[in-house]
């Protein structure tokens, strides 16, 4: 199980990468990723708790806004060296999704 990360100018098409609104990916970080983002709780009022690790999870800047706040406080609780690369890289697509008018930030879940 991993979660791939895309950063899109606009919407991506559903179901497929778009290289006309690529940004950036990551793809190095999945199961850390996804290990760090399975201690949050699925049903709480929190935003990164609504990614899928099975499915798809899209994002808007002002979702992302949101859920950097969360990501930085979890980056400061964790305590595994993946997990924690894993969060900071994440950290910085939300800051920079949430920079970019009508950008979106795509979670790949396996």
């Amino acid at each position: 199980m991993g979660i791939e990360l895309e950063l899109h100018s606009g919407r991506p098409a559903r179901g497929r990468s778009s290289p006309n609104t690529l940004l950036r990916g990551s793809y190095q970080h999945g199961e850390a990723l996804a290990r760090a983002l399975s201690t949050l709780d699925r049903h709480g009022s929190g935003k990164l708790g609504w990614v899928d690790p099975y499915g798809d999870t899209l994002f808007n800047e002002q979702e992302a806004r949101v859920a950097l706040q969360e990501v930085t406080a979890l980056a400061q609780r964790c305590a595994d060296e993946r997990q924690k690369n894993a969060l900071l890289d994440l950290a910085e697509l939300l800051e920079a999704c949430a920079a970019t008018p009508g950008s979106h930030l795509w979670f790949m879940g396996d």
